[in-house]
């Protein structure tokens, strides 16, 4: 077959534009640190590349959902801590008036702090979380001292007093008993509320034990305040109880974090192992790619040069 100067310098373009090709793509690898730009390059690490990413985006989901989880529970924990402490104090509160040296206007000194720690009791209950109230089941947007609950089981609006014997309609607030739970992967759900009716609403309910307590010491039967003491007793033990749930709600929670944690790590490693390169082996790459194509530039121009002007001189 006979070569001819046209076959050489065409057959020489094309390879070096080729060669221009490799490098434009190694260029664009070390850029964008991807090794494919568009599905087109690498169809089946594309296709991976989006389950991996979406799996990724679920974990971050996950996580998020994980965070609000543990705002819930931590918040969920101090407000009842507060509550218990209050309860305390209305104990020590109960003990003293029980003394046989108090007189009616000391036991009514002890019933109007009673009295204020009940409304700290009812402002506890009301706690907010990101503007929810944490303890009103699935009427987060509620105040749950918005709603009192008569005696007589109607419902009016806004706050009254709670005392027996007050002129004001004698009610309670009402608490929802919803469980809220969240998704914190895929298909596990956790618990991350309290039931406010469960706690405060035992507490503070119309002829409950603090509206007996404050009867009692209005009554100045020192008998009578003393058989409070047992009530109150076991209205801590229910408030300590449900901490102890949280408690173990926060650890399941904790849990959850680390597991979320391992897999967000493991998703990204996949993900990267699947769309990122080896930064060191296409820098290796490109500097062999580019000796080659300085060397092909080199010969083309010796292949081409002589002409038969050249060997007519």
């Amino acid at each position: 077959m006979r070569v001819t100067q046209s076959m050489l310098s065409n057959n020489m373009i094309r390879n070096i534009s080729n060669s221009y090709e490799r490098l434009a793509k190694l260029q664009e690898q070390i850029t964008t640190q991807k090794k494919f730009s568009k599905p087109s390059d690498d169809p089946v690490a594309a296709m991976m590349g989006m389950n991996y990413r979406t799996s990724l985006n679920q974990v971050e989901q996950y996580s998020r959902n994980i965070s609000e989880a543990t705002s819930w529970v931590e918040t969920t924990d101090s407000a009842l801590g507060e509550a218990i402490s209050v309860l305390q104090r209305m104990r020590e509160l109960t003990v003293q008036a029980s003394n046989g040296t108090y007189e009616s206007n000391q036991r009514g000194s002890v019933n109007e702090e009673i009295e204020q720690l009940k409304q700290h009791l009812i402002d506890i209950g009301d706690t907010q979380l990101g503007g929810k109230y944490i303890f009103n089941g699935y009427d987060t947007n509620k105040r749950p001292s918005d709603t009192i609950v008569q005696s007589t089981d109607s419902i009016k609006p806004g706050y009254t007093d709670l005392t027996e014997g007050s002129d004001k309609n004698v009610g309670a607030p009402s608490y929802g008993n919803d469980e809220i739970k969240i998704e914190v992967f895929d298909g596990i759900t956790i618990p991350i509320n309290t039931s406010g009716r469960d706690t405060f609403g035992t507490a503070l309910k119309t002829g409950g034990t603090i509206d007996k307590l404050m009867t009692s010491l209005k009554g100045a039967d020192e008998a009578d305040i003393t058989n409070r003491l047992a009530e109150l007793d076991e209205t801590i033990n229910d408030f300590l109880k449900e901490q102890a749930k949280v408690g173990a709600k926060q650890n399941r929670v904790d849990l959850m974090t680390d597991r979320l944690g391992q897999q967000e790590v493991f998703a990204q490693k996949i993900l990267s192992s699947n769309e990122d390169v080896d930064m060191e082996k296409v820098i290796l790459d490109f500097t062999t790619q580019e000796s080659i194509h300085t060397a092909a530039l080199s010969v083309g121009a010796k292949v081409i040069q002589p002409s038969l002007i050249d060997f007519l001189r």
